[in-house]
């Protein structure tokens, strides 16, 4: 699932708030740092309509589809910003949905105060 590097960077600070490091599982980076890609479960983006987000599937595996704990990245041109790690599962979407939701709202906020 891929947003703009702003909000996904707000995101995984929020995931990580609330509930740790756990929260967040692998995410990428592109090589120019406009976006940010979240692994979630597949079958993600039949369901997901969120404004400003893509969500595709990049690869097939069971549970995280990443077996080796530092695979290179499923995406050519892009790097782990969170790298997988075997215990890690992967973002939940709902959580996931509800961080950038808040941090839309935050840059919003931070915006409209300059």
């Amino acid at each position: 699932m891929t947003v703009p590097a702003r909000q996904g960077l707000e995101a995984v600070d929020i995931l990580r708030r609330g509930a740790g490091d756990e929260a967040v599982g692998p995410v990428l980076h592109d090589g120019g740092c406009d976006t940010l890609g979240f692994l979630v479960p597949p079958g993600t983006a039949a369901a997901w309509d969120l404004p400003g987000s893509a969500c595709t599937q990049t690869f097939a595996g069971p549970g995280t589809g990443v077996q080796d704990p530092t695979p290179p990245p499923p995406v050519a041109g892009t790097g782990w910003l969170v790298p997988p790690r075997p215990t890690d599962p992967v973002t939940d979407p709902a959580a996931l949905r509800a961080a950038l939701g808040e941090a839309q709202r935050i840059i919003e906020a931070a915006d409209n105060c300059r």
